[in-house]
C-alpha cells in the first residue's frame, strides 16, 4: 500500500457520475416519502462542478443538513404508482492527494489516547449499529494476528492489508443489513463489510473511524471515456498532524483520485443512498445502475 492523503487542493481529474435507482412494485403504491443521500460532498478539496436529480413520476424534493454534515434530499410522491426512479447526475473534481510520512513518531499512539472520552469524536470512537465489538471480532483478530502495535499509521495500513487478504470478496453473499459476523464467519463478503470490520478495530484500538460512501473509477485510463460501475464504500479514520486518511482495505489502498465521496457517518445506516415509507406496493424489486467516467484532463 502506497501512502497518500488528500491535500487542500483539487485534483486534475473531472468525473461524471450518473446513479439510477428504480424502484418496481407489485401493485400501486402511494404517498411515498424517502431520504435520499446522493448528493457528493464538498469538503477536503474535493469539489462539486454539477449536481441535480430528477425522479419519474415526478415528486416534490426539499434538502436538509444532517448531523455529519452530509445533505439529504427528502422526496415526497403522492400519487399512485407502479415504479419510481430516482435519477442522481454528478460532476466533481476529487480531491488531490500528497504522500503520507512512513510514521507519526513514538507520541502519537499518547495523543489518539486523550481524545477516547472527547465529545468532538465522540460518535466515531464508540461502537454503532454495525460496528461493534463482538466475541467473533475478538477471535478473528487474535487467529489473525490484529492488534495495536507501535505507529497507527503503519498499523492502520497493517489492518487494511490484512483484511484485504483473508477476505474474499463476493458479491451476493452478504446485504445491506449483514452484521460484520457473516463477513467473520464467512470470509466472504463486499466493501461495506470490509469497512465495518475495519471500522470496529480502529476503534476498539481508540481511534475515531468514519464509514465513508462514494464511487470508485475502477477501469480505464484517466483520461478515457469509458463509462465505470462504481459504487463503493472505505474507511477514514483520525490521526494526529494528518487529520481524516481514507483507507480502501476492499483493494489494498489508501484513498486517491479514483474515489468520490458521497456522505460520511458511522457506519451504513447512517448514510444508505435511498430509504423510506410508502403506502402500498406489496413485494419490491430495486435496480441500482451507476456509470461514472473522467471527463478531461484540466
Amino acid at each position: 500500500m502506497t501512502p497518500g492523503c488528500a491535500d487542500t487542493l483539487a485534483g486534475a481529474i473531472q468525473y461524471e457520475i450518473r446513479h439510477v435507482s428504480r424502484y418496481e412494485y407489485a401493485f400501486p403504491a402511494r404517498e411515498c416519502v424517502m431520504l435520499l443521500c446522493l448528493k457528493p460532498i464538498e469538503k477536503a478539496g474535493q469539489q462539486l462542478v454539477r449536481f441535480e436529480i430528477e425522479t419519474q413520476p415526478p415528486g416534490s424534493l426539499s434538502s436538509e443538513t444532517d448531523p455529519f454534515g452530509n445533505t439529504r434530499h427528502v422526496l415526497c410522491v403522492h400519487p399512485e404508482h407502479e415504479s419510481l426512479e430516482i435519477a442522481a447526475r454528478s460532476t466533481v473534481r476529487p480531491a488531490s492527494f500528497r504522500p503520507l510520512p512512513p510514521d507519526l513518531g513514538a507520541d502519537a499512539w499518547k495523543e489518539i489516547d486523550a481524545w477516547r472520552d472527547a465529545f468532538l469524536h465522540w460518535d466515531y470512537s464508540h461502537p454503532s449499529a454495525m460496528a461493534f465489538p463482538s466475541p467473533a471480532l475478538t477471535d478473528f483478530t487474535r487467529k489473525n494476528d490484529i492488534a495495536r502495535g507501535n505507529d497507527p499509521l503503519r498499523d492502520l495500513i497493517q489492518l487494511a492489508d490484512t483484511l484485504h487478504s483473508v477476505f474474499q470478496y463476493t458479491p451476493g453473499s452478504t446485504s445491506a443489513a449483514s452484521p460484520i459476523e457473516e463477513i467473520l464467519r464467512s470470509g466472504k463478503g463486499v466493501c461495506q463489510d470490509y469497512a465495518h470490520v475495519m471500522i470496529a478495530v480502529a476503534r476498539s484500538w481508540g481511534v475515531p473511524a468514519r464509514y465513508v460512501s462514494g464511487y470508485l473509477y475502477v477501469s480505464g485510463s484517466p483520461g478515457g471515456r469509458a463509462w465505470s460501475n462504481a459504487t463503493h464504500a472505505w474507511v477514514e479514520c483520525l490521526l494526529p498532524e494528518l487529520g481524516w486518511v481514507g483507507f480502501d482495505p476492499t483493494n489494498r489502498s489508501l484513498t486517491d483520485e479514483r474515489h468520490v465521496r458521497i456522505a460520511t457517518g458511522r457506519d451504513y445506516l447512517d448514510i444508505s443512498p435511498t430509504r423510506g415509507v410508502r403506502q402500498g406496493g406489496g413485494e419490491t424489486r430495486l435496480e441500482v445502475d451507476v456509470r461514472m467516467r473522467p471527463l478531461t484532463d484540466l
